[in-house]
């Protein structure tokens, strides 16, 4: 049932545990006691009462997070959040991994829980590219240094790329990649080298780009960079007598007639259509 949920959408497995073990799901109208209760074809299941719809297929999105908003669905202190910003017409979707309140750029998002687990796993080993403007001196011997990773405050983080990019009086923008994503990891790890971050913006997550997607809005990533990309086969199939969505393998799709293929990209090479919440791109 747990992973039911998330690959519907509704909530990453851990959230999706819990709300079983809150007695908030309901397997035809009777409460679930355990997260794996089987789910056949056909089951009706609710969440607090509301009807949980069968899993669609996996859908990825590029978001560009502006500043100021919380990745979260609901914020305990009334803060906004990405969620109540996005532009309508999206399916109910979940962030791969967040960013935090005065953190901007490449946020991913997802209707599919395992898929979320799956992109935030440090053993990916994926880099998640900024940039950061800092106020201070930039000591560049002892950005390079940090290749070698760094302890601050008791917390041991992995190698961490970091260049100066320009600078201007006491103020510079710098070029930071990690591997490990941890909690606040580049303001910890620049404010332990004197820098303050004024501002920081993610331009990449593995191979999924910011590239010119405007503030707040958002783009799908199409079938083809999923399986090119994460080597996923993105039509749900609920296997009967198992409690488990049908995981995603790599394997060719069925041939699609042309006349429902999606329309091209209007930028040669660029994997990603026209974004949610942004006008359509003009030619160069």
């Amino acid at each position: 049932m747990a992973r039911f949920l998330a690959r519907a959408g509704v909530a990453s497995r851990r959230a999706a545990e819990a709300m079983i073990a809150e007695g908030r799901v309901k397997l035809a109208g009777r409460t679930v006691e355990t997260p794996a209760t089987f789910v056949f074809p056909g089951d009706s299941i609710s969440v607090d009462g509301k009807l949980v719809a069968a899993p669609e297929r996996t859908r990825l999105f590029r978001h560009h997070k502006p500043e100021g908003l919380v990745t979260t669905h609901k914020d305990p202190q009334g803060r906004p959040t990405v969620f109540e910003k996005l532009p309508p017409g999206l399916p109910r979707l979940i962030s791969v991994g967040r960013l935090d309140l005065t953190s901007e750029g490449l946020l991913l998002l997802t209707n599919d829980g395992a898929l979320a687990r799956k992109l935030e796993l440090p053993a990916n080993g994926w880099l998640r590219r900024y940039r950061a403007r800092v106020h201070g001196r930039v000591d560049e011997a002892a950005l390079a240094r940090l290749r070698h990773g760094v302890t601050v405050d008791g917390i041991t983080y992995g190698p961490i790329e970091a260049g100066l990019d320009s600078r201007q009086g006491t103020n510079a923008w710098l070029t930071v990649a990690i591997h490990e994503g941890k909690n606040r990891e580049v303001r910890k790890v620049l404010s332990f080298l004197g820098l303050q971050v004024t501002r920081l913006i993610r331009t990449a997550y593995g191979p999924f780009q910011l590239g010119a997607l405007p503030s707040g809005a958002v783009e799908e990533v199409n079938a083809k960079v999923l399986r090119d990309q994460l080597g996923l086969d993105v039509a749900p199939r609920i296997q009967r007598g198992r409690d488990r969505v049908a995981e995603p393998a790599a394997e060719a799709e069925a041939p699609v007639p042309a006349r429902k293929r999606p329309p091209r990209a209007r930028n040669a090479g660029d994997p990603y259509r026209t974004p949610w919440g942004a006008k359509p791109r003009g030619k160069a």
